[in-house]
């Protein structure tokens, strides 16, 4: 059974939501947040598995509210469902720590796949849309002082392997995993296995936050 927290600051919405939620058999509604502070509270209260966050909401909106659970280490996937459909959100959502972003036009079956996805560790936008995202916010990433010739000395990648860091590399440029094992020559299991000790070792909570270390650490420059 996979638990949901709704953060929004429209009843209606709210209603809505848990309704078509609640209409699953592996779905329940534990509880409803109207602002960013009740989601940061009622996550660390309830440990839901997945929270449904709108970006803007009064007092503490819901990037902040992302960037204080995500921070707290608790396993909750944030999945942000808005109606504001702008690059600068979803760039603001990842970076914040979110495991995918839809807007609320979506159809219920996109909400729902995109609920079971993130609970299980996938991600609900595509790591080619990220690569496209941070090209074009790339200038908002901090400046790496211990950056050199262009590849950053960061103490997440000292225990990669360098067949690991190759594969985080070409994760950050958008491939999938059947465009990994193609290009590399490697069966797709394989790929698969090395994917998983990289977040491991590199305590990304998904693939789109490879994406955004292999940008932090300079393995892959903006096109």
């Amino acid at each position: 059974m996979t638990t949901v927290l709704i953060a929004d600051d429209q009843p209606l919405q709210r209603f809505g939501s848990r309704m078509l939620l609640e209409s699953q058999d592996d779905m329940t509604v534990v509880g409803e947040a109207a602002n960013g502070s009740e989601a940061v509270r009622m996550t660390a209260e309830l440990h839901p598995d997945v929270v449904l966050m709108d970006i803007r909401m009064p007092g503490l909106d819901g990037i902040e509210a992302t960037r204080r659970i995500t921070a707290a280490g608790d396993r909750t996937r944030i999945l942000i469902v808005t109606t504001f459909d702008l690059d600068e959100y979803a760039y603001a959502g990842l970076r914040a720590g979110a495991s995918g972003f839809l807007v609320k036009d979506a159809q219920p079956e996109e909400l729902l796949a995109g609920i079971r996805a993130v609970a299980t560790g996938d991600a609900v936008v595509a790591p080619s849309l990220t690569r496209r995202l941070l090209d074009a916010y790339v200038h908002h990433l901090p400046a790496d002082p211990t950056a050199q010739n262009g590849t950053s000395e960061d103490a997440r990648l000292s225990s990669l392997t360098d067949r690991e860091r190759e594969i985080l590399t070409v994760i950050g440029q958008g491939w999938t995993n059947t465009e990994i094992a193609t290009r590399l020559h490697l069966a797709e299991s394989t790929v698969k296995t090395h994917v998983g000790r990289i977040l491991a070792k590199t305590g990304s909570r998904d693939r789109i936050q490879a994406v955004i270390l292999a940008y932090d650490t300079k393995l892959v420059q903006p096109s």
